[in-house]
């Protein structure tokens, strides 16, 4: 197939900046340095391509993710790096770990009551989640060594610790990043020091390069990337990854001042604003368009832009499939099968 064929919007991907990315990624955080966030991406196919490149252990936001990757024989070592209270999914990811001796699932836990319910449950690993900036989830650091102590008293595997200084993937000053971010694994570092285990596990896709102190960073949007990550400064390394990920849209009206795509609010990602076409200026989207002032050449009715979004994740979430092209040639699709709860 063409891309020129495709129903639109489409998302796609192009193969070779896709396969750069990771590449570049891995040079970085080989193998069990990086925990991949299928987050990010919500797709087996991306997962296995992650694994090609030799990572080998997954980080996860939902059930779902944690249950779907098992399925699909990337469970040797997944991380639920987020909440959980409900007992049937929580038991449900235990079946599947006591089913495989190769599946192995741990959870992050910051209270005893997600403790108690990882114990109820049936599982048998968990991460001491520790608060190290992020106003979300995580215990205080000095509370971490009681909360593992309780863990172990339940019967669990206690692995290590884990924080996600979320609040500075955007900071754009090079230096103050690295002060705060050197704060905050010092946090997370005395946290580990009163819980042990072998895993500390922090960072992003913005931050991955400032980590030589944790065990593994939990980047996701690298590997496809989005308007807002491609603004960030990494000091020596430039900028390693590129726009890998678009929406490919038809023009379907024109006007002197303005050309209208059919590429709308339902089919991307907007908590991080407007999306960005490289032939004009977006002026805004509505539920199913999207109206920019074309720059140069006139758009024309039929014509395929690709629209590239702010924000990868809730994107992906949105769709059923991603297309693989190199080229104007769809050499693949994939489905997006870890979408849901």
């Amino acid at each position: 197939m063409r891309l020129a064929e495709l129903a639109t919007p489409a998302l796609v991907i192009d193969v070779d900046v896709f396969e750069r990315n990771l590449s570049a990624m891995a040079a970085v955080l080989p193998g069990r340095r990086l925990r991949p966030h299928v987050k990010a991406h919500k797709c087996t196919a991306i997962a296995a391509a992650q694994a090609r490149h030799g990572h080998e252990s997954f980080t996860c936001a939902t059930p779902r993710e944690m249950l779907g990757m098992a399925a699909a024989g990337f469970g040797g070592d997944l991380l639920l790096a987020n909440e959980v209270l409900d007992g049937a999914r929580l038991a449900a990811m235990a079946a599947a770990a006591d089913a495989n001796p190769d599946v192995r699932m741990t959870v992050a836990v910051d209270s005893d009551v997600t403790v108690d319910a990882a114990a109820d449950a049936g599982l048998h690993d968990v991460l001491i989640d520790v608060n190290i900036g992020l106003p979300r989830c995580g215990c205080a650091p000095e509370a971490a060594g009681r909360l593992a102590d309780h863990a172990r008293r339940r019967g669990l595997t206690v692995r290590g610790v884990m924080g996600y200084e979320g609040h500075l993937m955007m900071e754009p000053d090079r230096e103050t990043k690295r002060e705060e971010v050197e704060r905050a694994v010092d946090a997370l570092l005395g946290a580990h020091a009163e819980v042990g285990g072998d895993i500390v596990s922090s960072g992003g896709t913005g931050t991955f390069d400032l980590h030589d102190r944790v065990t593994e960073v939990q980047a996701g949007s690298y590997a496809l990337m989005d308007t807002q990550y491609a603004t960030l400064d990494f000091g020596p390394l430039g900028h390693p990854f590129a726009l890998a990920l678009a929406v490919l849209g038809t023009v379907i009206s024109v006007n002197p001042q303005w050309a209208v795509l059919d590429v709308g609010l339902k089919a991307l990602g907007m908590d991080h604003g407007n999306p960005s076409i490289d032939t004009g200026t977006v002026w805004f989207c509505s539920d199913e368009h999207l109206t920019y002032a074309p720059v140069g050449a006139s758009a024309r009715p039929g014509e395929r832009v690709r629209v590239w979004p702010a924000h990868i994740d809730p994107t992906m979430a949105q769709h059923e499939r991603v297309h693989v092209v190199q080229g104007d040639d769809v050499i693949g699709t994939w489905p997006i099968d870890l979408r849901g709860w």
